[in-house]
């Protein structure tokens, strides 16, 4: 019995282990695919900090949560942040280019606009802010 409990324990750990190595792989990738896309974008990039918001029109919590996260972190960091806010269903070649796969999904690059941090999902102010004050 104690031996079965320890190999389930076991098993429960390698495939926890296995699907975050999973995650940060596909982190990676979609990082590597951004730096080669980055010219790509419908805007230009300015030399400071800037946020790649992929958005839709029907996303509810692109609505309700991460555009007013977004919205504050400007607001607190002014005219040291650029957003770059893009309807992925208006431009599905640069959503296609830069591997988003659900949104909202945001690009974090810093000044030279080299990718640094991807959020698939909403993404809490706190975590923006965080992640924008390390680049």
């Amino acid at each position: 019995m104690t031996s079965e409990i320890l190999l389930r324990f076991v098993l429960t750990i390698g495939i926890i282990v296995f699907g975050l190595g999973v995650y940060w792989l596909v982190n990676q990738h979609l990082l590597a695919r951004a730096r080669n896309h980055a010219n790509a974008l419908p805007e230009p990039l300015q030399n400071k900090p800037t946020i790649v918001y992929f958005t839709t029109p029907e996303c509810a919590p692109c609505k309700t949560v991460q555009r007013p996260a977004l919205q504050s972190l400007t607001d607190l960091l002014g005219e040291r942040l650029h957003v770059i806010e893009i309807d992925a269903t208006q431009h599905p070649d640069v959503a296609q280019k830069w591997g988003v796969m659900s949104v909202p999904t945001t690009f974090l690059l810093d000044e030279n606009g080299a990718a640094k941090y991807v959020n698939n999902g909403v993404t809490r102010l706190e975590k923006l802010l965080e992640q924008v004050k390390s680049l």
